[in-house]
C-alpha cells in the first residue's frame, strides 16, 4: 500500500499510550490499533481531526504517501 501510517511514531514522540489516545478521541483501542498498524482501509476525517488535535500535529505527520509502498 502506498499510504504509510506513522501514528505510532507520533504517539511515541508525544509519549501517549494507545489506551489513552483511544479514550481521548473516543475510538475503541482495537480500532485505533488497526489504524496504528496500517491495516485500516479508511479513516474518517473526524477521527483524523481528533487524533491531530490530541497529538498537536498535522495529518501529514501521521499519513505519508510513498509510491513504492515502504
Amino acid at each position: 500500500m502506498a499510504i504509510i501510517v506513522n501514528l505510532d511514531v507520533m504517539m511515541a514522540k508525544r509519549k501517549v499510550s494507545l489506551g489513552d489516545l483511544a479514550e481521548k478521541v473516543d475510538i475503541t483501542p482495537a480500532n485505533l490499533s488497526i489504524l496504528k498498524t496500517g491495516k485500516a482501509k479508511a479513516i474518517r476525517f473526524g477521527t483524523l481531526e481528533a487524533i491531530c488535535k490530541e497529538l498537536n500535529c498535522q495529518p501529514g505527520d501521521i499519513l505519508e504517501f510513498n509510491e513504492n509502498g515502504f
